[in-house]
């Protein structure tokens, strides 16, 4: 397995878990009050667009060639960066609902 692959395969892994956790905060929200509902939607609809903007951007990195993958990789990680810090800030708005 060459280097891309394997940074590719760790990306994949990561998305995996963020979509388990889009579906953990989902099933959390259906708990709440409808006020609380409301505002998490909205929460919910940042998370999923950004687990959608880190899927196309590993799509990009696996259709690169083996010299531009480099070129792509510094936007994959701002995207997945962007992600985990979503994830973080979800999961700190749902913490004590």
């Amino acid at each position: 397995m060459n280097t891309k692959d394997a940074y590719k395969q760790k990306l994949e892994a990561e998305l995996e878990l963020a979509r388990a956790k889009v579906s953990e905060f989902k099933a959390k929200a259906r708990s709440f009050s409808a006020d609380n509902r409301i505002e998490s939607a909205k929460h919910l609809e940042e998370l999923e667009r950004g687990v959608e903007t880190a899927k196309s951007k590993l799509k990009e990195l696996g259709e690169a060639g083996e010299d531009g993958w480099e070129k792509i990789k510094d936007g994959v990680e701002h995207a997945m960066n962007a992600l985990h810090k979503v994830i973080s800030d979800v999961g700190e708005k749902f913490k004590g609902r």
